[in-house]
């Protein structure tokens, strides 16, 4: 399955090269859930709370609600989820799931205490978590820290507390140089849950690649320059 990504940066809809140059920004963030109204999720990260810059509050809450109004679709909510009252919040506007990146994480280690009470508060149906990486190992705050875990180490500590995960590999985000599938078929076989793969995909033979082994496509760069065919 595509999954549509917006990323919000300053009240626009962005695309950033590894996350931090960015390539494109779209003021009409509104006008991308008509554009995007045949997928039935939707991926909007909040890269000014990740990056601890303000947030986009009110604009995430008008995105839920429309998307869901105007075409059934499901939003799920990231960035700067750290708290349990934040995801509380997000859902709270209309997300259906959460994403946590660096808040599952504490000293270099899975960060159990906070994953435990978000758990006691949040169902894990509703929180996916996010692994990204750069040359394999797991970067947050951001994506501008790196840890020395890679994710096949930790996704059986942490399938407890969500209902799948998001790998996004940040070395090919924005590139659309094409997605690295035997980095994505290691992630599979490490855990049965559901995973959604991100990071350099530009075409519909890599989509159909990653349904094979079971994982769905946050796609963003490729469907904001209209590259998919």
């Amino acid at each position: 399955m595509l999954i549509p990504c917006i990323d919000l940066q300053n009240g626009q809809a962005v695309q950033l090269v590894h996350g931090r140059k960015r390539e494109l920004a779209v003021a009409d963030v509104f006008g991308l859930l008509d554009r995007f109204k045949n997928h039935p999720w939707l991926h909007v990260i909040d890269l000014d709370a990740a990056m601890g810059k303000g947030e986009n509050l009110a604009l995430l809450r008008e995105l839920c609600k429309l998307a869901k109004r105007k075409h059934g679709t499901k939003v799920r909510v990231g960035g700067g989820i750290r708290t349990v009252a934040r995801a509380r919040e997000l859902l709270g506007v209309g997300a259906t799931q959460i994403i946590v990146g660096s808040a599952a994480f504490q000293r270099g280690l899975v960060n159990v205490k906070f994953l435990s009470t978000l758990t006691r508060t949040i169902a894990p149906r509703h929180i996916v978590i996010a692994l990204d990486t750069w040359r394999g190992q797991i970067v947050i705050h951001g994506w501008r820290k790196k840890l020395s875990l890679r994710p096949e180490e930790v996704v059986h500590e942490l399938e407890p507390y969500c209902s799948g995960f998001l790998c996004t590999e940040v070395d090919r985000e924005g590139t659309m140089s094409g997605s690295n599938l035997e980095w994505f078929k290691k992630i599979r076989a490490a855990t049965a849950y559901p995973v959604i793969a991100a990071g350099g995909i530009r075409t519909w033979h890599e989509i159909l690649a990653l349904e094979q082994i079971e994982m769905d496509a946050a796609v963003g760069m490729a469907m904001y320059k209209n590259r998919l065919r």
